[in-house]
């Protein structure tokens, strides 16, 4: 080979690294303004009205909106018991938990849910039909990954599709009279 064919060789290298290196972008170490701006204000209303399950929602939304799962996770942990048991700060908390990776977490968490809305003597308000479908749904797809041995579903795709595919998938049936 000649000093051609290392010189080609060489570029080519060159290129491919280069290439390579440009198509992954990196997570921002400093979070967007615009965002953080308005988490801050919701970490100011939530901690004017610490037993508002409202107030905990909307700030847990929010962490979870800017990629933050372990701020929801540690801003519910926080909060009262009575907002806590909340079933739609407890199934937000369930997501929460998914997302950190904690896949058995976010089944108990969902099954609570499923209890509290299910338990007609508890004091909780009534569950609303999106809650329970989404709920059941969740708790459905976080099972398979459980039973997959799938702890952190965003580590392993894959298997996440799988778990995904197994819980949704539907059977219809065909009746035909004879």
């Amino acid at each position: 080979m000649g000093v051609k064919g290392w010189n080609v060789a060489v570029l080519l290298a060159i290129g491919t690294i280069w290439f390579s290196g440009t198509t992954q972008r990196e997570k921002p170490v400093v979070g967007d303004s615009s965002k953080t701006g308005h988490v801050a204000d919701l970490e100011a209303k939530a901690a004017a009205t610490p037993n508002d399950p409202a107030a905990l929602r909307e700030l847990a939304q929010g962490y979870l909106d800017v990629r933050q799962p372990g701020m929801a996770i540690g801003a519910i942990e926080r909060a009262a018991p009575a907002v806590r048991g909340e079933p739609t700060v407890e199934h937000l908390y369930a997501r929460a938990l998914l997302e950190q990776g904690r896949s058995a977490d976010a089944l108990a968490a969902e099954k609570r849910v499923l209890a509290a809305c299910a338990d007609p003597s508890l004091d909780a308000p009534v569950c609303s039909s999106y809650l329970v479908a989404s709920a059941t749904r969740r708790a459905e797809i976080i099972e398979q990954l459980v039973q997959l041995g799938v702890e952190d579903a965003n580590a392993h795709p894959e298997a996440s599709s799988i778990a995904y595919h197994n819980a949704t998938r539907q059977v219809s049936l065909s009746v035909t009279a004879h």
